[in-house]
């Protein structure tokens, strides 16, 4: 479902939105869902940088235990 809404844009943001595309709803669109998109992507990365901060220690210990394991005799 779509909802009607209203903005304020700069004159000079428009001119190049209208330069870009002729639907400016439609390029708005898709220009907030890439933006949220990569939003979304940059959190993750985030969590996930802390959940191996988290563990460092042990999946050191895990690496070079396996490390150790592949050596050659």
């Amino acid at each position: 479902m779509r909802v009607k809404t209203s903005i304020t844009l700069p004159k000079e943001l428009l001119v190049r939105l209208d330069r870009v595309h002729k639907n400016r709803s439609a390029l708005l669109e898709r220009a907030a869902l890439a933006y949220l998109a990569q939003l979304e992507k940059q959190a993750r990365g985030r969590r996930d940088i802390e959940i191996i901060k988290r563990h460092a220690e042990r999946l050191n210990r895990e690496a070079m235990d396996t490390l150790e394991y592949q050596q050659l005799p």
